[in-house]
Parts: C-alpha cells; structure tokens; sequence
C-alpha cells in the first residue's frame, strides 16, 4: 500500500480542501441551473422521462 514519504503541510491540506469545496459548489450551481430549466421547460440538449399517465388522466 503506497504511503507518503514526508508530512504534508497544514497550507498544501488546506488548499486541496479549499478546492475540493470549490468543485462542489460549482456542481451545485448547475444542478439548480438545469432543474430551474426543466421546470420552467427551457430545457434543451437532454432528455428526461414524463409519465404518461399523469397527462391522461
């Protein structure tokens, strides 16, 4: 199993956090982006699947 040779520093660790949480807000952004658009049906370039029985009934 590979293990680090030397500590890392506080500010290396802080940086790769400060990054990884960076990642995740952009994902949420457009996650809220493209469900906005679904919803208000401005979606294009995508498919997602619609009952049938919900427009029959």
């Amino acid at each position: 199993m590979a293990v680090p040779k030397k500590k890392t520093s506080k500010g290396k660790r802080n940086q790769r956090h400060a990054q990884w949480k960076a990642k995740a807000s952009v994902a949420a952004q457009k996650a809220l982006s493209i469900g906005k658009a679904v919803l208000s049906g401005r979606a294009q370039g995508f498919v997602y699947p619609i009952n049938d029985d919900e427009s029959e009934a």
